[in-house]
């Protein structure tokens, strides 16, 4: 593909899949609204007849594979993960405001945005209520704040936030209670995605990770046009409980034991990223292409094809650093205690884990081609377990480097 693809806006039935998977209804332990309710009828819509899909006992996870009971074939999972921060119940106030708690929110950036509760319905064990029409607060008015956080030098607590309901009249406790209200709902902000400002922007709430999904799962759409792979079993994972610790993605690694596992999932755009300068990160930002992580127990080899598919078909790349640990569903294989090469592939985002995240499609584009092009370039490989084995990158065996002289140096 030429570079100009990059800055085309995504045409609009794709970008609604992509908003229609972002905006399920999946918090941590309730995925089953992206990965039932809307990524499998798009996998029914194009997938071939011999792949099969493989469900879990104790999780919503859900794994698409491409070559069902081949197990001496190497094997690819592509991992994103549905689930989303939630906030939950934690008491309700005798004047009728419903306590909450932030989880993985800066309390700060949720007050006056709209919610929708989930409540199991105590009457029926197992079927579930929405409840809209409500906002998190924590002060009531600028009138009644401490006078240090109106100057900013104070902030807001997490033990300040709850749900408003409007809720007046006698017994507001009473009136929440009849609802079937209680300890332990979900509440999930209510902002579906939409086209930004910018050419080729969106901004919504829950990239973190629909945006891995429905990676995940046009990539599985883009290989099999492209005719599929014969000796590559892929097997694309959507995970759960990724928000909580990873532990999703570690227990569909055991059970599927990959030899490479390939995590999709955002990462920052740092460039933009406010009063961090002197940090010196990575300079990722939105509009350049995909990132690939390197370090932790990321494999070299893994990277290189990853790497050589984006030279090969001008596929923008930006390199991302990590020390001990990815933070991403690439650490699954070592937390399941399996042997396979891991990476990690995303695309910078702006105000992660807010009301307001912000992405590019050209970088979402850029991830579904690399990754297709990789796993092309990997199906042509003759042994790729013993490519693996036997290509470990030697550093005993390289190339000096000398000084390249000064003439046609770039000052910049």
């Amino acid at each position: 593909m030429t570079e100009a693809v990059w800055t085309q806006p995504m045409p609009e039935p794709q970008f609604e899949l992509m908003r229609n998977i972002i905006s399920a209804p999946s918090p941590v332990g309730l995925e089953s609204a992206m990965t039932l309710g809307v990524l499998k009828p798009h996998f029914d819509s194009f997938m071939p007849s011999s792949w099969a899909m493989h469900q879990h006992t104790g999780n919503a996870s859900v794994v698409w594979d491409s070559h069902p009971g081949k197990d001496d074939m190497f094997s690819v999972m592509i991992i994103g993960h549905a689930d989303k921060i939630r906030m939950q119940v934690r008491n309700i106030g005798s004047d009728g405001k419903v306590w909450i708690n932030s989880d993985s929110f800066l309390p700060c950036t949720l007050i006056g945005h709209e919610v929708t509760l989930y409540s199991e319905n105590p009457d029926e064990p197992g079927s579930y209520r929405s409840l809209s029409g409500g906002t998190v607060e924590a002060m009531g008015a600028i009138h009644f704040s401490d006078p240090a956080q109106r100057t900013g030098d104070k902030g807001i607590r997490p033990t300040q936030l709850y749900l408003d309901l409007q809720i007046h009249g006698k017994n507001k406790a009473d009136q929440i209670k009849r609802l079937g209200v209680k300890a332990g709902d979900t509440l999930l902000l209510n902002r579906p995605i939409k086209r930004g400002f910018s050419p080729d922007t969106f901004f919504g709430a829950y990239l973190d990770n629909g945006l891995g999904c429905f990676v995940t799962a046009e990539l599985a759409r883009v290989l099999v046009e492209a005719g599929g792979t014969e000796n590559v079993r892929c097997l694309f994972a959507i995970a759960s409980h990724e928000e909580i610790g990873r532990f999703g993605s570690r227990v569909i690694a055991g059970v599927h034991q990959p030899d490479a596992v390939i995590a999709v999932d955002v990462n920052h755009d740092y460039v933009a990223a406010p009063g961090i300068g002197d940090r010196k990160m990575p300079p990722l930002t939105m509009g350049k292409g995909f990132t690939l992580t390197t370090g932790a127990i990321v494999s070299e080899q893994l990277n290189s094809y990853i790497k050589r598919a984006a030279l090969e078909h001008d596929i923008p790349m930006q390199l991302d650093v990590s020390g001990r640990d990815t933070g991403t569903d690439g650490m699954a294989g070592v937390l399941a205690s399996i042997d396979c090469a891991a990476t990690s592939v995303g695309f910078p985002t702006r105000n992660m884990h807010t009301i307001s995240e912000s992405g590019h499609t050209g970088d979402v584009i850029a991830a579904i081609e690399v990754l297709k092009e990789t796993l092309l370039a990997m199906d042509k490989v003759e042994d790729l377990t013993e490519a693996f084995k036997t290509s470990h990158p030697r550093l005993d065996n390289t190339t000096p480097i000398e000084h390249q002289g000064f003439e046609k140096l770039d000052d910049a």
